[in-house]
């Protein structure tokens, strides 16, 4: 975006020292901030507390599982354990963080605007996220609840934990979500710069578009189910239980509905991320910018339909599974441009493996497996032999925990200058990001083998088939690995943000109103002037671009900072 300009002179680089970070240091003045940048580190912190509670339940899951018998938890606490994992990281986390986060901080600042549509609707939004944190940690706090993340009924009804407050802060958390996805579509739609036209737009502001509309449309159905759920048990009435009249499998294809684009919710904003890492590291302008932005659309309007693939031995007829199996194989197709897009705008182009870089190619690798072990899921057959094991499990952290997290550190790696000003250790985010990617594989990939040969998800033990132990122990120790690579990039940013080297405001030399038309950190107001937009989006020359990383070359892959 090389010929945007600044009002009606040249191109120019803000300098002011005063910015969103420094403009007030009062307390008050973030708690009750409109600043959608401020409000995205708000999210920053709180989504990070969440994943830390979130990863010290899946810590104890992975110590229980060394032995065959158990050696920590009971079979209640257990339940509970991996309830709170799954409730704390799909909730409280890969659904909220990357959307939140980044899509708050820069959404309006890659379209040239100086706040989001209704900014006061944002901040009521953390308030809101918050809130439903809240009771979710209340619920817990006083005993726990042990439906699994599904809240499948008739066990979610009958269970006598604090299901019932739980429930009641997801059900606000996600009216949190519901009120950024408003937030997201009205800024994108009316607040772009003059000459921001669609095809303009970066590839990261159309993967937002597009979940802003799933979380729209498909949010309220979730929030009116798991309300349903909270009325059954409080006053009886029948519509889930059968005991009571109602249709367990009607809270599946309702639950589902959601529940499958919501794992395009968790991955398209990563996806946008990983367009913005690609084209800006390998120096080359994106290909097929109009089939990458189409195919999130598509992403977002097959999503809602296969929901039917989680239910192929829930009573569901043969004709039906076939119907949900082929379009399930359909979805693949626009996940699967983009992996060619991304590989081929690396073709010929002049790669650059600097962190964000690096989590960019560990995303590509780690939705690979994740995408290829889906069609096995997606078919009848293997389905049949797979569902209710350990490979589901593999299956959905790959896609989702995998896909999301190194798109989220990725993101959070390229803009960290922009959002503090100050740079990190070039080596330490490449070692952390090579880590992370190991780490995972190895937590992960044996989980595939045992839940093949059989091990159901959700068992505390398995003294039936003590040969499984040998992958329980290789997984627990890749997670011990994964939480070191996860754990470092909190103590090297952290350190940055205090002690870092102050950054320039382009120290990626990279394309977009971002970079080229804002400080780093950026002034509450975004821009000093108005922006008029006038070229096309990643103007990037890979022969030219080449000359800036020779010295690094010359320092190999984990010497230098940028």
């Amino acid at each position: 975006m090389s010929s945007t300009i600044v009002g009606q002179g040249a191109a120019e680089h803000p300098h002011s020292e005063k910015n969103y970070l420094n403009a007030d240091h009062t307390l008050k003045s973030w708690l009750l901030t409109v600043d959608h940048k401020r409000i995205g580190i708000l999210y920053l912190i709180s989504v990070t507390l969440f994943f830390f509670i979130g990863a010290v339940a899946a810590a104890m899951i992975r110590y229980e599982l060394t032995s065959p018998h158990g050696i920590l938890l009971s079979n209640e606490v257990y339940n509970k354990t991996f309830s709170a994992h799954g409730i704390y990281m799909v909730f409280q986390f890969l659904v909220v963080a990357i959307p939140a986060v980044l899509g708050n901080f820069l959404i309006p600042i890659m379209i040239g605007a100086r706040d989001m549509a209704f900014p006061r609707l944002n901040l009521l939004s953390w308030y809101m996220f918050m809130t439903g944190g809240l009771l979710i940690t209340i619920s817990f706090l006083m005993g726990g609840v042990d439906a699994g993340w599904t809240f499948y009924v008739p066990l979610s009804t009958l269970s006598e934990t604090q299901i019932s407050t739980c429930l009641v802060g997801i059900f606000i958390t996600g009216f949190s979500s519901i009120f950024t996805a408003v937030n997201f579509v009205a800024t994108i739609h009316k607040m772009r710069a003059p000459g921001m036209t669609w095809y303009r737009l970066p590839l990261f502001i159309w993967s937002h578009y597009a979940t802003a509309i799933v979380v729209l449309l498909g949010t309220p159905v979730v929030a009116i189910t798991l309300f349903l759920v909270v009325v059954e048990r409080s006053f009886g009435f029948g519509i889930f239980s059968p005991e009571l009249g109602g249709d367990p499998v009607l809270f599946q294809h309702l639950f589902w509905f959601y529940s499958h684009p919501a794992v395009y919710i968790m991955i398209l904003p990563a996806f946008g991320i990983i367009s913005e890492l690609i084209t800006c590291f390998s120096r080359r302008p994106i290909f097929g910018y109009r089939f990458i932005a189409y195919s999130s659309l598509a992403i977002a309007f097959l999503g809602f339909l296969v929901w039917g693939h989680h239910m192929f031995i829930s009573s569901q007829s043969a004709f039906q599974g076939i119907v949900f199996s082929i379009i399930t194989w359909i979805l693949a197709i626009p996940s699967a441009i983009k992996i060619f897009n991304w590989a081929t705008t690396m073709y010929k182009g002049s790669v650059h493996f600097s962190t964000p870089m690096m989590y960019a190619l560990g995303f590509m690798g780690l939705f690979l497996i994740g995408g290829l072990t889906g069609l096995y899921l997606a078919s009848l057959d293997t389905d049949i032999h797979l569902t209710g094991t350990y490979f589901i499990v593999a299956h959905f952290h790959y896609v989702m925990v995998g896909g999301t997290i190194l798109g989220y550190l990725g993101g959070i790696h390229f803009w960290f200058p922009k959002m503090f000003g100050r740079t990190y250790s070039e080596f330490w985010g490449r070692l952390s990001a090579m880590i992370v990617f190991v780490g995972f594989n190895l937590t992960f990939f044996p989980q595939f083998m045992v839940g093949y040969l059989g091990m159901p998800r959700r068992y505390h033990n398995y003294y039936f088939a003590p040969e499984w132990q040998v992958y329980h122990i290789l997984s627990t120790a890749g997670s011990t690995v994964l939480g070191l690579g996860f754990l470092m990039p909190v103590i090297y940013l952290t350190y940055a943000i205090f002690k870092g080297k102050k950054a320039g405001p382009n120290p990626w030399g990279a394309k977009g109103l971002e970079w080229e038309y804002t400080a780093s950190p950026p002034i509450t107001e975004n821009f000093e002037k108005p922006i008029l937009v006038t070229d096309n989006v990643y103007d990037y020359n890979p022969e030219e671009d080449s000359k800036m990383y020779e010295a690094e070359h010359e320092q190999g892959m984990l010497g230098g900072t940028y």
